[in-house]
């Protein structure tokens, strides 16, 4: 939530509206488990034995949903992840230190990094595959003034 000015100088409110991204999970508990030692917390009101909700931040969240649950929302083929790449889910994070720590945590967890840290100056990312090979970039961007 933000207090906005339009170009008339008046304020509002602006509440933004919730981004929901749905991955498919081979193994729902195994992937909980994974995030859960990144620090994840999940909504027990979305959670069931065909998928969770994740909570990524202020009105983000992940479903994780079970293959099976996932292909009742597609008539498309699902795609291995481990082998192709769909979707590249980005983060913001609040320091390098941040960054470099979840990726430590994602690979203690049983995850993989798929390339060395980038360091443009302004910016630093760095990333990591969880267990079903979906790719997560972390990135830190210096405030400026």
């Amino acid at each position: 939530m933000s207090i906005l000015r339009n170009s008339l100088g008046l304020e509002f409110l602006w509440v933004p509206k919730p981004l929901f991204v749905n991955l498919p999970v081979k193994d729902l508990n195994r992937s909980v488990a994974f995030f859960n030692k990144l620090g994840f917390k999940f909504d027990p009101k979305f959670t069931d034995e065909n998928a969770t909700c994740m909570i990524v931040g202020e009105n983000i969240y992940v479903m994780l949903l079970l293959e099976k649950f996932f292909k009742t929302f597609t008539t498309k083929e699902l795609w291995d992840a481990k082998k192709s790449t769909e979707v590249l889910v980005c983060l913001s994070c609040d320091s390098r230190s941040e960054v470099d720590g979840l990726v430590i945590k994602a690979v203690a967890a049983g995850g993989s990094t798929p390339r060395k840290p980038q360091d443009h100056g302004f910016m630093y990312g760095h990333g990591f595959e969880d267990l079903d090979g979906h790719i997560w970039e972390l990135i830190y961007m210096e405030k400026t003034p």
